[in-house]
């Protein structure tokens, strides 16, 4: 037993099994308990040492153990599966003295196990061939199988089909038919190349049922049921594949009518497209009755897919002509194409309507269709009176209503915790959920106020109670964060590197500085770090170097248990600080003679409330102090100046990327819109160093930063909150990018930043504009949300909105269909209003180019259901409209234009308003109005031709 333990030690991973087949049963039991006992020794080594020694441990505890559910257990841990090449070779060696029911049942157990690979697969494979024993076919075998079918492909100079690697593993028919079992297909079985091609696994696993290895009928039926089920798209996609391969008869489609239905109703959008071919043969068979026709219909033109609807309004339009007596079952489901956005939809089904309704004998059909036509905008209200006369009833003519979100309302801050106890589970809670991180994923991150709520009164817990409890507190914090990385090795570099850190990391640096885990030279140099000077200093290291700098001065607070309380905690959940607070909070200072904190005092300065109608005398209380901080405090306040006035930026003279310029049609900076700050003197000779980047003064460079993510920003709005045109003008080049390169996560700050309560201006309506033509949809939808935030709150300047979004889609900058999508989930909350006052801004300049944008209609589309809705009173005329509905043709974007210029009064466009700031008009060279009040991006007109 020490030999095969020494061994093992040692590393000497093929020496186990001999030395293990030459112990007995009681020998290899207590070899057993050492190797336990070993094992977890291992799990506190560094993992070279652990690297060394794991595929003898795995060996020799897989030959000890004398039970078959043991020994599976051991042989599928997961701190014992780290190795490049597999040690079961090796493991079959210590075994092959077991009987052959033992290996059965091993193999078994161990197919039953999750997160096998293709090593596992041929594991279990040699134990069933040692024992005689069918193979195992399980979810996770089948997972191992697919891996080493995947990996057999590319071994060799050339690519392997995949037809004849299946063909020649003997197991390949029943775990290819279990494929249609698993609840999630695998995902090496996902990817198909093209599907025609027969080098894939639907092509593979047709032409198995081709040479009669796989039952044909099985398939269809399993494929039918998982298109039935739902799931995954990629799934949905894998299975309506292999289905078209193999085809339907006729009775099989027959026997699944059902089932089509079903499909065409509620399948992804290729499924559903196939199941509407099916019903059209089965329909052109007979076996498709009236009744299951009209049910099905209604709920699919109930579908946003234009083709679906299109197809199913053919089918019905097909069913209509060869028996018109079907038209009082037919026409209500037609009807259910009213309601559709596409106004070629509904102009299509209310022609269908109007051909059969001469064949509808009952006047309750008839009602039911006028009800549904009364649905229908302006542009089809004179066909629908003419149709349906006295049935159509007009509309009252009711006040319109916005629905906006209410208003932000300031929630007080939570206080710091009471007791060690609870500060202890929360501080425990914040560092063991990011202890190893290095970089967070954006799913696990809270809301930005969320976020630094949870800091601040961390911070502020640790610091009241370091100095009441020390003792307590570091005894407690100890035993909760035993096993936490940066306790048992101490800090890592990117946890005190102002590039990548987030406010978990500041959290952990006071912890480590309380445990005594940071000795007072690292804590100077490593506090040195906070401010990055020269090139790399861009505003998310100036904005974390500000955090981390407080987390340090607080550490130091706590060695020297002189510190009371912090002054920089806020009052409201927005981060800010109510003036007299903080004033309070000095005479508490002055009173226990404390000394406030450079920082501490820097970071309120900033929270604080300046504005207000008690503003005066709060500053002559804080003045009447007699300190410092409080003369400083005053002099901050009747200043009542923003920590950095936003400028308009002039963007260089290139426009919209043309054949004579294709070099900077990658290059975003070369027709960027971003905005630049005045300096502030006042931050840079009164606040400490990791402050003074806030106070230069910053020209915009579009300059995509690696280091930071969306995860570590959850603390910028709350570092100024009563500056958020600053904050969005700093953090404007994330959200070009965000739009123009599809950077993930960039515009989640907006919300936070909406609801802060200072003043809002161009750079955040800019901002905004970015947010609404992101490229990702969580991103628009973020947008969204401090667009109604701001509107509730009275602060939106929709037309200045619409000339911002505007100047971004003349640069190129932001595309109109995922503007249109934005403001379109804007309306639907029923801001028609707050959306149509945007839109009627945004749209002239878009109207007056030679060649459409890609996406007006859509546009167009969002602003006729506005105005249908809330009506165009006070929204002025919109240039260009009235010609573009002109147009001839049939296209999406003049249908809309029609549609939009039908609820504006006849000769509204008598006096057109002049196009927009910061769209030139024809030879015009200037940028924006010289006498704009509002600081919004300053962009060069555009290339694009103008009618």
């Amino acid at each position: 037993m020490n030999e095969l333990l020494t061994a093992v030690r040692a590393g000497r991973h093929h020496d186990v099994p001999p030395l293990v087949l030459g112990l007995d049963l009681p020998g290899r039991r207590a070899a057993l308990a050492e190797l336990k006992e070993l094992r977890k020794e291992v799990r506190g080594w560094d993992w070279q040492r652990r690297d060394k020694i794991r595929k003898a441990l795995l060996v020799a505890g897989a030959g000890c153990h004398t039970g078959a559910a043991g020994c599976a257990s051991w042989i599928g841990g997961r701190d014992l599966r780290d190795w490049t090449r597999s040690p079961y070779p090796l493991i079959l060696a210590s075994l092959k003295d077991r009987d052959p029911a033992w290996l059965g049942d091993l193999a078994l157990r161990f197919a039953g196990r999750a997160a096998l690979s293709d090593a596992e697969y041929t594991f279990v494979g040699e134990l069933t061939r040692i024992a005689r024993v069918p193979l195992p076919v399980t979810d996770n075998l089948v997972v191992g199988w697919t891996e080493l079918v995947s990996a057999a492909r590319w071994r060799g100079r050339t690519r392997r089909p995949l037809t004849d690697i299946l063909r020649e593993d003997p197991h390949s028919p029943e775990l290819a038919a279990r494929l249609f079992e698993m609840p999630e297909l695998p995902p090496q079985v996902d990817f198909y190349d093209a599907p025609d091609s027969r080098d894939n696994w639907p092509g593979a696993l047709c032409a198995l049922v081709e040479d009669g290895l796989l039952d044909r009928a099985h398939l269809v039926e399993r494929c039918v049921i998982r298109l039935m089920r739902g799931g995954r798209s990629v799934d949905q996609r894998f299975f309506l594949a292999v289905l078209l391969r193999l085809g339907t008869t006729e009775e099989e489609e027959d026997r699944h009518l059902r089932d089509w239905t079903a499909m065409a109703t509620d399948g992804i959008t290729p499924v559903a497209s196939y199941a509407q071919q099916v019903l059209v043969r089965l329909d052109a068979r007979g076996v498709l009755s009236t009744r299951e026709l009209a049910d099905v219909s209604g709920a699919v033109l109930f579908r946003q897919e234009k083709k679906l609807v299109r197809a199913q309004l053919t089918l019905l339009g097909k069913v209509l002509r060869r028996d018109a007596s079907t038209a009082g079952e037919l026409l209500p489901a037609v009807a259910e194409a009213f309601g559709h956005e596409g106004i070629d939809v509904q102009e299509r089904a209310l022609k269908l309507v109007a051909r059969y309704l001469p064949a509808v004998a009952g006047p309750e059909v008839r009602e039911e269709l006028a009800s549904a036509a009364a649905r229908l905008g302006p542009l089809h209200r004179e066909t629908v009176t003419t149709l349906f006369g006295d049935l159509v009833e007009e509309e009252a003519a009711g006040a319109y209503e916005e629905f906006l979100p209410p208003a932000p309302v300031l929630r007080r801050h939570d206080p710091a915790p009471e007791t060690v106890a609870e500060l202890v589970e929360e501080v425990a809670a914040r560092v063991k959920s990011h202890a190893s991180e290095r970089w967070i994923p954006a799913s696990g991150v809270a809301a930005p106020s969320t976020g630094d709520t949870h800091f601040e009164r961390t911070l502020d817990g640790l610091v009241r109670l370091a100095r009441t409890h020390r003792e307590e507190l570091t005894e407690a914090l100890r035993e909760a964060l035993a096993g936490v990385y940066f306790v048992e090795h101490g800090l890592g570099p990117y946890m005190i590197d102002p590039r990548s850190i987030s406010t978990s990391h500041g959290t952990s640096v006071v912890v480590a500085s309380l445990l005594g885990l940071v000795s007072d030279r690292d804590r100077v140099a490593w506090r040195a770090k906070t401010t990055v000077p020269g090139p790399d200093a861009c505003a998310h290291t100036a904005l974390n170097g500000v955090l981390l700098d407080r987390a340090w001065e607080a550490a130091e607070a706590i060695a020297a248990g002189e510190t009371p309380f912090l002054l920089a905690t806020p009052t409201w959940h927005t981060g800010a600080i109510e003036a007299a607070e903080l004033v309070e909070r000095l005479r508490i200072y002055r009173e226990s003679g404390a000394r406030p904190g450079p920082a501490d005092f820097a970071q309120a300065l900033l929270r604080v409330r300046r504005g207000g109608p008690g503003a005066a005398d709060v500053a002559a209380a804080a003045e009447a102090l007699g300190t410092g901080e409080g003369d400083r405090l005053a002099a901050w306040i009747r200043a009542d100046e923003p920590v950095a006035p936003v400028l308009r930026h002039p963007a260089t003279a290139v426009s919209r990327p043309s054949a004579g310029n294709w070099w900077q049609r990658a290059t975003s900076g070369a027709r960027q819109v971003l905005l630049a700050t005045r300096e502030r003197s006042v931050i840079r000779h009164e606040f400490p160093e990791a402050f003074h980047w806030l106070g230069r003064a910053q020209l915009p460079r579009a300059q995509e930063c690696y280091h930071w993510g969306p995860e570590r920003s959850s603390h910028w709005t709350a570092t100024l909150p009563e500056d958020p045109e600053a904050l969005a003008a700093w953090l404007m080049p994330d959200l070009l990018f965000a739009a123009d390169q599809g950077q993930r996560g960039a515009v989640g700050f907006l919300p936070a930043l909406a609801e802060s309560a200072g003043e809002v201006g161009g750079a955040t309506h800019l901002a905004l504009a970015y947010g609404l033509g992101a490229r990702h949809p969580e991103d628009r939808t973020a947008a969204v949300d401090a667009l109604l935030v701001l509107a509730a709150g009275g602060r939106l300047d929709g037309a200045s909105l619409g000339r911002e979004l505007a100047i971004l889609v003349d640069r190129d900058l932001v595309k109109v269909n995922r503007t249109a999508d934005a403001l379109g989930t804007a309306a639907a909350t029923g801001a028609y209003r707050t959306v149509l006052t945007v839109l009627a801004a945004m749209l002239p300049g878009l109207l007056a180019y030679e060649k459409t944008p890609r996406g007006l209609g859509d546009l167009l589309s969002v602003a006729a259901e506005c105005a249908e809705r809330c009506g165009t009173g006070g929204i002025p005329a919109i240039a260009g409209l009235a010609a573009t509905a002109g147009r001839k043709g049939s296209s999406q974007t003049v249908r809309q234009a029609a549609r939009l210029l039908a609820t504006f009064p006849a000769g509204a466009e008598g006096a057109l308003p002049e196009a927009p700031e910061g769209i030139d008009a024809p030879g015009s060279g200037e940028a924006l109005a010289p006498d704009r009040k509002d600081q919004g991006a300053a962009g060069i007109g555009s290339d694009r031709k103008r009618r």
